[in-house]
């Protein structure tokens, strides 16, 4: 049998073995040394050891992020603990323990013409920053649940991914947006020149939120008309955000109160916790902090 390695060949003996035929006439037959099946088996049973080791690392991260993290980020999150492995390799561990991170569903619109004053879209799209508190952007989501709706309005830090601020709401109106900004301002109170971005949703366009940044010295900033790539930044937050905790989830939370929780230890883990590439790796506060430190 002159096809298939060493390795594979040393496989096929010890599964033949363990079914009862003799090991000489198997390595006869492989034409393979006694010396060199026991090496590869040796060596086979050290890397399934090894990959048993690295696997139950995997699942520790699995399962401390609530299956949250992909290929990517648990690869990371190997080699920050100090492993030195390859992402081909973690993937396909991940795949045969059957460890996938959760995966993109109905978007809240707000859009409902033009019933204030729209603002010029001075981000255009780009997102890039050089420091945090530079561009700030916003939107609303809506959550369904069989005791009804809820929507989310947070605010996000394009530098960092950082959520400054937001308010969770059984109705979307001024006093949520209103609540929102506060928290942003208590948390920040002197961001002039800021470049603040959302779409042309009747709360960013009404008289309020517009005099509310004015007075701060921000520059009001709105996407095009039905345009959800001039704010994917915000859009991919909300994609997490559902994926993570929400898809799947819904029959979990029996009421406003219970999810309102769930979504603010999960705003807790996604600032401190959750690393991203984007942040170098870090949790969105950590880069900040990191970021705004003097060299």
């Amino acid at each position: 049998m002159g096809c298939g390695t060493q390795g594979e060949k040393a496989a096929i003996i010890k599964e033949l073995r363990e079914k009862g035929y003799p090991l000489k006439y198997l390595l006869i037959a492989m034409r393979m040394a006694r010396s060199t099946y026991y090496f590869e088996i040796n060596k086979a049973d050290v890397i399934a050891n090894r990959n048993q080791e690295v696997l139950a690392e995997i699942t520790e991260i699995f399962e401390q992020h609530k299956h949250r993290y992909g290929v990517r980020r648990v690869h990371r999150k190997l080699i920050n603990r100090g492993y030195r492995i390859n992402h081909k390799r973690v993937q396909r561990l991940m795949h045969e323990a059957g460890l996938f991170g959760t995966r993109p569903k109905e978007k809240y619109h707000s859009y409902k013409g033009e019933v204030g004053k729209v603002a010029d879209n001075i981000i255009g799209r780009n997102f890039s920053t050089t420091a945090p508190l530079q561009k700030w952007t916003t939107d609303v989501s809506q959550f369904n649940f069989s005791w009804g709706k809820c929507y989310i309005s947070p605010v996000l830090d394009m530098n960092t991914n950082e959520i400054i601020s937001y308010d969770l709401s059984t109705s979307p109106n001024l006093e949520q947006v209103s609540r929102m900004l506060d928290r942003a301002f208590e948390k920040f109170p002197s961001v002039e020149g800021l470049i603040f971005h959302s779409d042309q949703g009747w709360q960013y366009q009404h008289a309020y939120f517009r005099n509310t940044l004015k007075e701060r010295g921000i520059i009001q900033s709105m996407s095009r008309k039905g345009n959800c790539y001039d704010n994917c930044i915000m859009e991919t937050f909300f994609g997490r955000l559902k994926n993570e905790m929400y898809y799947g989830y819904e029959k979990d939370y029996s009421s406003f109160e219970e999810f309102s929780t769930a979504v603010e230890e999960y705003i807790d883990y996604y600032n401190n916790k959750r690393i991203q590439a984007k942040t170098k790796w870090m949790p969105p506060v950590q880069y900040r902090i990191a970021s705004m430190c003097p060299a």
